[in-house]
Formats: C-alpha cells, structure tokens, sequence
C-alpha cells in the first residue's frame, strides 16, 4: 500500500513538472491579435526586436488599478530602448469603463480590449488578473507574474534583456 501511495505520488509530481515546464511562461509567445482601443490590431509578431510587458487587467481589479502607475514608470523609463508595454482588459470588462479608466489615468502604452476572451485563452487560459507575461526580443516568454510583480526584480530582467542583442 504504502509503495503504490509513493509510485502515485510520483507520477503525481512528474506530470505537474511536465504541465508546468509546457505552460505559458516558457518558451514562444502565443500568436495573438490585440484590438487596441483606437480599433487597429497588433500582433504578437510585431513585437519581434522589442521587449514587451503584456499585462492582462480589469477595471474592477484592485491590485491591477494599484499597479498601473508602476507600469505607467515602468513604460516611461524603458520605452526609449525598446520596451513596449500592452494592457489586456478581460472580456468581462465594459469597454466604455476601459476607455474612461485609459482616458482618466492618461496610460502611455497600448491598451487593448479581449472582448472575445480569445487572447487570454492563447496565453494560458488566463482568469485571474493581474497576469503579466515579459516577452524577449525574440518573442519569448521569460517571466509570468500572477498578482503585482516585484518591480525592482521586474526592472533587472528588463535591463537584462534590454541589454542582449
């Protein structure tokens, strides 16, 4: 009994390595589309050559409204060399709150709305926000946070990948 108990566990633990090592976090990012609030779409792809923030929100969302002037900072000290940051709004979210949060807050960097939950189905069926990815100039994921990010931690990888080629 106590052996089939230890064989379980075991098969238990090596098939959570196994999801965790293919989930979203490592490797490539996913394809994705994001409509930005002014109606003109963004790929994934365009992203290539730039190290970029993708920060899934809501409106609703404490932690997510108390990180935005952390990414707004974040964004203005970085984005002269090649950063970019793009905030996802949850498709329960109301686009009108999305539009009024944007206007009223002045965010800098792109802000698109998943109305269709598509995007955040791509990246990892993601749900609870804040979720933020860090993607590589070569479009890989390097970093997953869900909750608020450490930002001093956030601010090394960013120079650490800002500095490679």
């Amino acid at each position: 009994m106590k052996r089939a108990l230890y064989l379980a566990a075991v098969a238990l633990v090596s098939v959570a390595a196994w999801l965790l090592l293919r989930s979203p976090g490592f490797g490539q990012a996913p394809e994705s589309t994001f409509v930005l609030l002014d109606g003109t779409k963004q790929t994934t792809a365009e992203f290539r050559g730039r190290v970029v923030l993708v920060n899934f929100w809501a409106t609703s969302c404490t932690s997510c409204v108390a990180e935005m002037p952390q990414l707004i900072a974040t964004y203005d000290k970085y984005r002269e060399r090649g950063f970019d940051t793009v905030a996802v709004a949850m498709s329960y979210d109301p686009p009108s709150y999305v539009v009024n949060f944007t206007q009223s807050r002045k965010l800098p960097f792109k802000v698109a709305i998943d109305n269709t939950g598509a995007v955040a189905s791509a990246w990892g069926d993601v749900r609870l926000t804040p979720t933020t990815y860090l993607v590589d100039k070569r479009g890989e994921i390097v970093k997953r946070y869900v909750g608020e990010p450490d930002f001093s931690e956030l601010h090394r990888l960013i120079e650490e990948l800002l500095a490679r080629a």
